[in-house]
């Protein structure tokens, strides 16, 4: 596509016209809003994969239409055989694919007091494994059809550490970085690219479940915790679907191999940083 501004159409790289694509966590939440996006923006195809079969056909058909063809696959993308479900049923009903969000992740809690072997191999399997996999039954279908595709990844901004309650979260969503950076390289002469998105806190069905299991949070948490926020709310999952399918569209041109952070908060600050502005004069400015 012509990088050239075309003034009668200056959205046109952001669109998805014609696009086969695959969200994995797309039944509800940050998945669901990426997918509703491509949708608006003319995809073709939509393949939504979740474990819930009741959320995610439900999800679907609120999606499909005559110019979309959305449809559900129920599977575990913590076992290798479940990536694969994903790359038959993508050859099977639509044999391409040039779009791929892997939206899908496991958030629950663990310190590095009480992280537990098993705990350690589930929090893998989902956010690492399983996109490691991803990428190379999705890329190997991108080659075999000649697609310049795309693929994102969902890491968080947590990923710099300063989490004590996210032990495990925080180091397979920091292992992501590296291998967005690897999968780039690797795939750069295909022209497939790779790129990572690190949202932080989001309002979302999961988070509301999230507080309320592991934090005892009140029914009123999301209102007392936009509340201290810097700008007075938490992340909305629209809006890290507009990062996602700029990284996914050819609106980000070459872009390969970034990890975005898409966030109010700075790398490292954590969740205890003061709400207050930084001073605006200090005692010795005039000594």
């Amino acid at each position: 596509m012509s990088q050239e501004l075309d003034t009668s159409e200056p959205y046109r790289h952001g669109s998805f016209v014609g696009k086969t694509c695959v969200v994995t966590g797309g039944s509800q939440g940050l998945g669901n809003a990426v997918a509703q996006l491509m949708h608006a923006r003319g995809a073709k195809n939509i393949l939504l994969v979740g474990r819930d079969e009741a959320k995610g056909h439900a999800a679907a058909a609120v999606l499909h239409d005559e110019l979309c063809n959305v449809s559900f696959l129920s599977a575990d993308i913590g076992t290798a055989a479940g990536v694969a479900s994903i790359a038959s049923t993508v050859d099977e009903r639509y044999g391409t694919v040039d779009a791929v969000a892997s939206c899908a992740a496991a958030t629950w809690r663990g310190t590095v007091w009480n992280t537990t072997g098993d705990m350690w191999d589930e929090m893998l399997s989902i956010n690492v494994k399983a996109n490691g996999l991803l990428i190379s039954e999705m890329a190997k279908i991108m080659d075999r059809e000649g697609i310049a595709g795309s693929i994102a990844l969902v890491g968080s901004i947590a990923h710099h550490g300063a989490v004590g309650e996210l032990f495990p979260y925080v180091v397979a969503k920091h292992g992501l970085e590296a291998m967005v950076r690897h999968a780039a390289y690797s795939l750069r002469m295909e022209n497939i690219r790779v790129n990572l998105i690190n949202p932080g806190w989001m309002d979302t069905p999961n988070e509301d479940a999230v507080q309320k299991q592991f934090h005892d949070a009140p029914d009123d948490w999301l209102e007392k915790a936009e509340a201290q926020q810097a700008f007075g709310r938490l992340l909305k999952p629209t809006e890290v679907a507009r990062g996602i399918c700029f990284m996914l569209s050819s609106e980000s041109g070459m872009m390969s191999g970034a990890s975005i952070d898409f966030d109010q908060t700075m790398p490292g600050q954590g969740p205890s940083a003061p709400h207050e502005s930084i001073p605006r004069h200090f005692p010795w400015e005039n000594q």
